[in-house]
């Protein structure tokens, strides 16, 4: 079955236009990983501040291998410098 990730993050105010290069690096790349099934980046619509990668993956193994890339540890790290606290990361198991 599927997984599914939703991180969610909180920047710090007005920092969204100075991450985007950031994010878009990291969803090209992902999107070319092997069991990437979908990775997209949204905005909360009440808050431009809070943003939201939603994914889905072939399998946990997948996921995991993608979090150990060379992009998500060169880029993650990066990102981290400008949220407003930690990020909320949930993985959900398809089972229906």
């Amino acid at each position: 079955m599927a997984i599914r990730v939703v991180a969610r993050e909180k920047l710090q105010s007005g920092k969204k236009e100075e991450l985007l290069p950031l994010y878009r690096e990291m969803v090209e790349a992902t999107r070319k990983e092997k069991g990437c099934i979908s990775y997209n980046l949204h905005e909360l619509v009440e808050d431009a501040d809070v943003l939201a990668m939603i994914e889905t993956w072939e399998s946990r193994e997948a996921l995991d291998a993608h979090m150990k890339s060379e992009h998500f540890q060169r880029l993650i790290p990066q990102i981290g410098k400008y949220t407003a606290q930690p990020p909320r990361i949930e993985i959900y198991e398809e089972i229906l």
